[in-house]
């Protein structure tokens, strides 16, 4: 019986799709395997306080705080040139609200792009399983044109670029940059 149960809920959930992360992770894999681009996850900067050290193996961090604010969540390079872009999912349909990223990593992307580096969101519609690259200067004209505390999926739809699903890269977002950034 227990057996059966555990079975069950191995299928209830087998097929409930891959976060935006995990997908991301697949894709710069690929990338890096295929020698396409050299694109990383950044490490969040923690200081660890507080270890349980009972013995090396049995090491248990028990308390620790953020460094200093973390800047955007990839970066690396491709076609020589520097790539750094933040990821993020929202359950909402219509729109992505702005306080999902931080001041403080839309002015890191600025100076990415002042700079000659390439930089962008890519933002996942969960619900309606529709995910957007939205390049720095896109983001920079919304938010100088609107004083909105979101982004309306319209405006992804008009001056963003749809990713398709694919097998792999799962999110082919070079794809993209090839076609705005490199001419192809």
């Amino acid at each position: 019986m227990g057996a059966r149960n555990s079975f069950k809920n191995i299928n209830t959930y087998a097929n409930r799709g891959m976060t935006l992360e995990a997908d991301l992770k697949a894709s710069n894999d690929y990338y890096l395997v295929n020698d396409i681009a050299v694109i990383y996850k950044k490490p969040t900067p923690i200081t660890i306080s507080k270890v349980n050290y009972p013995s090396r193996v049995e090491a248990v961090i028990k308390e620790g705080y953020f460094k200093t604010p973390s800047t955007t969540d990839y970066n690396g390079i491709y076609k020589g040139k520097y790539i750094d872009f933040e990821a993020k999912e929202t359950k909402l349909k219509t729109s992505f609200p702005l306080n999902n990223i931080h001041p403080h990593q839309i002015e890191h992307l600025k100076k990415i792009y002042k700079h000659g580096g390439i930089g962008f969101l890519i933002v996942r519609f969960t619900v309606i399983n529709k995910t957007f690259l939205l390049t720095i200067e896109s983001l920079i004209k919304f938010l100088d044109e609107n004083k909105r505390k979101s982004i309306p999926i319209s405006y992804f739809e008009k001056y963003g670029y749809i990713i398709k699903d694919k097998y792999n890269p799962r999110v082919d977002y070079i794809d993209i940059l090839n076609k705005v950034y490199f001419g192809g």
